[in-house]
């Protein structure tokens, strides 16, 4: 008899990031009960850090099973999430403190210093892979903008914690949800855009500064700009779309005082804008994937040969 071929099969282990993000959101939910119920102090740093890392991590993980080549192992994704995302956050801070202040521009600026930020962390990263396909750079561009937003995520909510009654474990955990909500369409979704850009366009050894890249740091920078400002941009356009203000007078000056219609409509432009913002970016994201050649998948194996039977 001749050989006969067996199709090639995908290997199908468990499904990794899916196990994290189930244990991680039962350990956070236990935390939050054992919190709220012992008022613990020293619970609250366990609170934090599961909060803000479980779904970065979790998207990292589920990126990391998409590699194109070998050469991207764990402990290069490990890596770049923890270190870059560090080396981003400390960058922007310090850009932000000296060339920021508050200005009709300060929106895109922070965009703009972010997102070069992550860009530098990554390039500084990943500066001496032999290879650098398409999709490996925007996995572990995802991983930088994942690790960003874990360490900032956890700035917010520490800084929730703290009110003029105390502090408050309510505030904590909804800064948490929230931000663990959109985490998948924020930094690591524009990182992994601007990462298979930069990887598009480079040799084995070094990166090149094209004009497909700079136009892909500022469209990324322009998303990251919209998706900050879209409480303001929502709100000039309450004041457009109703009837004019009114004022009431307290013992420190005058406040406006927003009528019904207003509450309602705020809330309304504001979560669409930022759909429209998230839509935007999901689709560019998924075109620059698409379009990316396709070489050996891990994961994949070879095809097999029967035994020769007589």
């Amino acid at each position: 008899m001749d050989a006969v071929p067996v199709p090639a099969v995908r290997s199908r282990a468990a499904r990794p990031w899916l196990r994290i993000f189930l244990i991680g959101l039962v350990l956070w939910l236990a935390t939050v009960v054992v919190t709220f119920l012992t008022s613990n102090p020293n619970l609250i740093p366990t609170l934090v850090l599961l909060g803000s890392f479980l779904v970065p991590v979790t998207f990292v993980a589920w990126a990391f099973e998409r590699r194109d080549t070998g050469e991207l192992t764990a402990s290069l994704v490990f890596n770049t999430f923890l270190t870059g995302g560090i080396l981003g956050v400390l960058a922007a801070s310090v850009l932000e403190a000296y060339l920021l202040h508050p200005s009709p521009w300060l929106f895109l600026g922070v965009g703009l210093i972010e997102e070069a930020a992550k860009l530098g962390a990554l390039m500084l990263l990943t500066r001496r892979l032999a290879t650098k396909s398409i999709r490996d750079g925007m996995i572990l561009g995802a991983a930088v903008g994942f690790g960003f937003a874990a360490f900032e995520s956890a700035g917010y909510a520490f800084t929730a914690l703290f009110t003029v009654d105390g502090l408050s474990l309510m505030q904590l955990v909804q800064t948490e949800l929230l931000r663990g909500l959109l985490a998948p369409v924020g930094h690591g979704l524009w990182t992994a855009i601007v990462g298979g850009v930069l990887f598009s366009a480079s040799s084995h050894r070094h990166f090149a500064i094209t004009g497909k890249l700079l136009l892909a740091y500022f469209g990324v920078s322009l998303l990251h700009a919209l998706w900050d400002s879209m409480h303001n941009i929502a709100l000039v356009l309450t004041l457009l779309l109703t009837e004019g203000e009114q004022y009431v007078r307290t013992p420190n000056g005058w406040l406006v005082r927003p009528s019904a219609e207003q509450v309602n409509l705020l809330p309304v432009l504001e979560w669409s804008g930022l759909a429209v913002t998230s839509v935007v970016g999901i689709a560019w994201l998924l075109i620059v994937w698409r379009r990316a050649p396709r070489p050996y998948r891990i994961g994949w194996r070879m095809p097999i040969r029967q035994p020769t039977g007589y």
